[in-house]
């Protein structure tokens, strides 16, 4: 049973980086050939991907986010990273950190960690 855990600071002031973390069990984030994503889903809005970061450690980043989004691993903790900077109200949000397949789906999902951007 693979299972993912989100972890970071349930609160940001503005200007400030979000930094959040994704422990996964259950599997290595080096099995081919999944890949490791970012989603979050603001208030009243849908499910948005930020980006990913695949089992050879690419990178991949939404476009409308990709000046202020990095996502890095820890392989020895089985562990990947979001930071995200400059972040404004609108980057409230739940975060969710999950594994996607190849033909675009995702299986595994976190449980979701509330982040409020405020000051």
């Amino acid at each position: 049973q693979v299972q993912l855990q989100e972890s970071g600071p349930g609160l940001v002031k503005p200007s400030q980086t979000l930094s959040l973390s994704c422990t996964v069990s259950g599997d290595s984030i080096t099995t081919k050939y999944y890949y490791w994503s970012w989603i979050r889903q603001s208030p009243g809005k849908g499910l948005e991907w930020m980006g990913a970061i695949d089992y050879s450690g690419s990178t991949y980043y939404s476009p409308s986010l990709k000046s202020r989004t990095s996502i890095s691993r820890d392989t020895s903790k089985n562990q990947f990273t979001l930071q995200l900077t400059s972040v404004t109200p609108e980057d409230t949000a739940v975060y969710y950190c999950s594994r996607g397949l190849s033909n675009g789906r995702y299986d595994y999902w976190g449980q979701g960690t509330q982040v409020a951007v405020s000051s």
